[in-house]
């Protein structure tokens, strides 16, 4: 677990993660409210998805770069 938060940690690893998430979250955004935001009725509520959805692809690249760095790390040759 320790050696996944450095990962997580890792420059290269936040900076990727953030990469996707300026470019798939509005993506979504636009997907799940989009209707809501040219219509000008998005709920405090709505707003807060939204926000929570910008999260999901950072999440999801974080989780990818722990998972590729640790079978990296755990499958080189002895």
């Amino acid at each position: 677990m320790k050696e996944r938060l450095k990962i997580v940690c890792r420059r290269e690893v936040a900076t990727t993660a953030m990469r996707f998430a300026v470019i798939v979250g509005p993506i979504l955004i636009l997907i799940n409210h989009g209707d809501q935001i040219f219509a000008g009725s998005m709920s405090q509520n709505d707003w807060l998805k939204s926000a929570l959805t910008m999260a999901v692809p950072y999440i999801v690249s974080t989780l990818s770069s722990v998972s590729a760095y640790s079978n990296c790390t755990t499958n080189q040759p002895d």
